[in-house]
């Protein structure tokens, strides 16, 4: 198989619940007091009960110091590319480097209507998003020419790019359908799927239309990371993914890291036993189980 090999991340993917203002911001420290990677949330403008997504990473990172944070995704209909490149880039600048882009292309379009954006079919949804892309990655390349992106969807005309992020932000796309992963193998730096809505077993198709995708655009397979929303519980006795002891939850996310790639994990869950037991008991043995998988590379 391909060899995608990344640094493994592991993360959390809170929701960005109003009422609980205080415990998301405390579980989002948490995140980092236990030493995983990043904080994710989602992007559902639409939703009044939710917190809006780019005050609430601005705020988590203002408490945290080595905590990456990234919409999981930024809803594209309602946060127009030229103005979201600039939100990116000023948190990345701000925080040193702690800003990913997980970016999708709309859902529940009544709600997205509903706040003045468009209602887009779906052809329509990924080709305002290929757009934006296009947008976005211009916007941020300070000292560059003028942006001029003549799209159906996404008109830039003449905006001066700038400021570039403090890194190399990562796009990475929530990607289900034939056409989104062939514009994830084409044009994203990362893959960001849920458990919830594409199992385990549906990963090795949908790898391989990634794949075929970024070699037909004379890519590495291995550019487009590949990171998972997972859920799951520690009852139970394995019989199904990440239902059982952590020591399954470990030998389940380590054989995806072996056989398909999988390089990130953000556990959607806003208990923080289970972030504790997670952070403490499953993210070790990943890194164990992995090291002792991978194949040493030749001297």
């Amino acid at each position: 198989m391909t060899d995608y090999r990344h640094d493994l991340l592991f993360g959390t993917f809170l929701t960005p619940s109003a009422q609980d203002a205080g415990q998301v911001v405390e579980l989002a420290r948490l995140t980092e007091q236990v030493g995983l990677d990043l904080a994710t949330v989602q992007d559902h403008p639409y939703q009044a009960r939710f917190l809006d997504t780019w005050t609430l990473l601005s705020v988590i990172a203002a408490h945290t110091t080595t905590l990456r944070v990234a919409p999981n995704v930024a809803n594209l209909p309602l946060r127009p590319p030229a103005v979201l490149a600039r939100s990116v880039a000023t948190l990345d600048i701000l925080t040193g480097g702690r800003v990913e882009l997980g970016l999708g292309a709309g859902a529940f379009w009544d709600g997205i209507a509903a706040l003045g954006g468009p209602r887009l079919d779906p052809a329509e949804a990924v080709t305002a998003l290929e757009e934006g892309i296009a947008v976005i990655r211009a916007m941020w390349a300070a000292g560059g020419p003028t942006v001029r992106v003549d799209g159906t969807h996404h008109r830039v005309r003449g905006a001066r790019p700038g400021p570039a992020p403090a890194h190399d932000v990562g796009i990475w796309l929530g990607a289900y359908k034939p056409r989104m992963l062939r514009v994830t193998g084409r044009l994203a730096d990362g893959w960001l799927p849920s458990s919830s809505y594409t199992g385990p077993d549906t990963l090795p198709a949908l790898n391989r239309a990634i794949d075929e995708a970024a070699e037909n655009a004379d890519r590495r397979p291995a550019d487009v990371r590949r990171l998972y929303n997972i859920a799951g519980s520690f009852d139970g006795t394995g019989d199904g993914f990440l239902r059982g002891p952590a020591g399954v939850w470990a030998e389940q996310l380590a054989e995806l890291t072996l056989e398909q790639g999988m390089s990130a994990y953000i556990l959607a869950s806003d208990d923080p036993d289970q972030i504790r037991r997670f952070a403490a008991e499953v993210v070790p043995a990943v890194r164990e189980l992995v090291a002792a998988g991978r194949p040493t590379p030749a001297a």
